[in-house]
């Protein structure tokens, strides 16, 4: 594997990839590659590889000028899925898998060459931060892939029918209810307890709900 220079960007402050940024930026050092961890697009360094992870600022070339490859990590099987909270609309049309794409950056949304596809399944029991953490593992076993094939790198052009998904808001968590619980379970599944949890109306009052599993103790 050669030795390179690594940028780790996620700009977007409240990103669940933060818990796992640093471990992986550990793991890379540990294999002899150099590598920084941005949070802010302004303060990125010259390189040779660059993982945008989770980012809200449009690059423009004076940043993907800064490294030799830029590589986008989006969570979808592209060209499916283009645009934001894709993880989530997936889950909610019942999807029992999650897929991550590492493809090069261009001026349209989610449509550059593809480096590498992988999926991870799902149980049907996860809750939203056992999702992302596969999400995360998935998307870091790739970035390894990369690393261990540069420079011997063959993206590919996207095939297929494209679709898009809008960005999700905290009103997305509405529960409707009329409905059942297990009608809505999906939905539970992928609400944040914190930043946009689960909620209802009724009597004219909000509601909110938290949801997590038993935490089960072995005798």
């Amino acid at each position: 594997m050669k030795k390179i220079t690594v940028s780790l960007v996620c700009d977007i402050k409240d990103s669940f990839m933060h818990m796992y940024l640093p471990g992986l930026k550990k793991e890379l050092e540990g294999l002899g590659h150099t590598v920084g961890y941005y949070k802010n697009i302004a303060e990125i360094q010259k390189g040779d590889v660059a993982f945008f992870l989770a980012c809200s600022t449009i690059l423009k070339e004076n940043v993907l000028s800064l490294h030799g490859h830029n590589v986008v990590i989006h969570p979808s099987k592209l060209p499916e899925a283009r645009g934001s909270g894709v993880v989530s609309w997936k889950i909610l049309e019942g999807a029992d898998e999650i897929w991550v794409t590492l493809f090069r950056p261009t001026d349209k949304i989610d449509a550059g060459e593809i480096y590498y596809q992988d999926y991870a399944p799902l149980s049907g029991d996860e809750l939203c931060d056992e999702i992302r953490q596969k999400q995360a593992e998935l998307s870091f076993a790739l970035i390894k892939r990369f690393l261990a094939d540069y420079p011997n790198l063959k993206p590919v052009v996207q095939e297929g029918k494209s679709s898009f998904y809008p960005k999700r808001t905290p009103k997305d968590s509405e529960l409707d209810v009329n409905k059942s619980l297990k009608e809505q379970f999906n939905l539970l599944r992928t609400v944040d307890n914190e930043r946009y949890p689960a909620f209802f109306h009724m009597h004219g009052k909000k509601y909110i709900l938290k949801i997590s599993k038993e935490e089960r103790v072995h005798v």
